[in-house]
């Protein structure tokens, strides 16, 4: 705190002073500190508001001047720019991504008055008013809602936008929307600014759709470990697949080269008895057949995916086949090399 807040603050009459100290206690004892505006919030709906916050967040309210100086004194100085008007201050430990969405959900529709300023357009909606023939019907035109009877009834005959957002609200718009049970606004605690973490968040900053950025977050991670499998790069997430992407490779390798391990005798037994019956079954004299093959049927053709399975095992007999010839050529320069090392 500055000498010179300092000596404000102390110039203070004792109750004054008190509060300061106890909004600045506050503030200390809490990570997010927001402002939000009140008006328009009756009291008693205020003290809803603040009973329905409790165990997430504070709301203190009191004179801008004493809010001024308990930000001034713990040096929040962006905050204090918002303090104008009827406003309160919002303490939470809790993010300020959480506090903006509990504070968003907390408001309620409300009957707009006359005088005061649209948050959005408003709109007349298309339908029978219920309201008999009478003189409303000319007030619903004189405030442009395209409205006509109908069948004993006041209709409005299409969406109507009667006032656009930014706008005064009229005293003749107050009174038709009382009329229909239109609540233009809604009523809550409306969040200008929030602070945490040296950062100073805006409303806008805050206003976030969670579902689609989980969504997006989720899709990132799914692209990456796809990636990091593609590229075979281990880690905690890519571990089991690399393993059992080689365990897969080498046993199909094991298989195409008929080489005699435990784990692949079952498989090669089977696929050379396959072999033995098809050509069994290709033989027409009985006689030059042992017993044990007279009469066999050819196996079965293999299923569509075992196929498919069987068309990567040539191309790698092609691909080890041309490493292999690879190989030769770095052993043949290599036995070159060697023989100008050593003469």
């Amino acid at each position: 705190m500055s000498a010179e807040a300092t000596r404000q603050t102390e110039n203070l009459p004792e109750w004054k002073r008190e509060e300061v100290a106890e909004i600045a206690a506050l503030i200390d004892d809490h990570e997010i500190v927001g402002i939000v505006g009140i008006s328009g919030i009756p009291s008693k709906q205020l003290q809803d508001m603040r009973r329905e916050l409790h165990g997430t967040a504070v709301l203190r309210v009191s004179r801008n001047t004493l809010l001024q100086r308990a930000l001034d004194d713990a040096d929040l100085d962006e905050l204090s720019e918002h303090v104008d008007g009827q406003v309160g201050l919002v303490l939470t430990n809790e993010n300020p991504f959480a506090l903006y969405r509990e504070l968003e959900a907390s408001k309620t529709p409300a009957p707009i008055g006359a005088g005061e300023v649209a948050p959005n357009d408003i709109v007349i909606p298309e339908g029978d008013t219920g309201v008999d023939p009478g003189p409303f019907v000319g007030d619903l035109q004189q405030i442009g809602a395209n409205a006509r009877i109908e069948d004993g009834s006041i209709k409005v005959v299409e969406d109507s936008t009667v006032l656009d957002a930014g706008e005064e609200v009229t005293a003749d718009l107050a009174n038709v929307l009382n009329e229909l049970g239109i609540e233009a606004k809604e009523v809550g605690l409306d969040l200008r600014a929030a602070h945490g973490d040296g950062i100073v968040f805006d409303p806008e900053d805050l206003d976030i759709d969670v579902e689609a950025y989980e969504s997006d977050v989720s899709t990132a991670a799914a692209r990456a470990r796809n990636l990091a499998v593609t590229a075979s790069y281990p880690t905690t997430a890519t571990a089991p697949t690399l393993i059992a992407k080689a365990t897969g490779a080498a046993k199909s390798l094991g298989l195409q080269a008929a080489i005699e391990d435990e784990d692949l005798m079952p498989d090669l037994v089977t696929r050379a008895d396959a072999q033995l019956r098809a050509l069994a079954a290709q033989i027409d004299d009985e006689d030059a057949l042992p017993e044990e093959l007279q009469g066999v049927e050819a196996p079965a053709a293999p299923a569509a995916d075992e196929s498919a399975e069987e068309e990567p095992a040539d191309e790698q007999d092609d691909t080890d086949a041309t490493e292999d010839d690879d190989d030769d050529d770095d052993d043949d320069a290599g036995a070159e090399g060697l023989g100008a090392m050593f003469g």
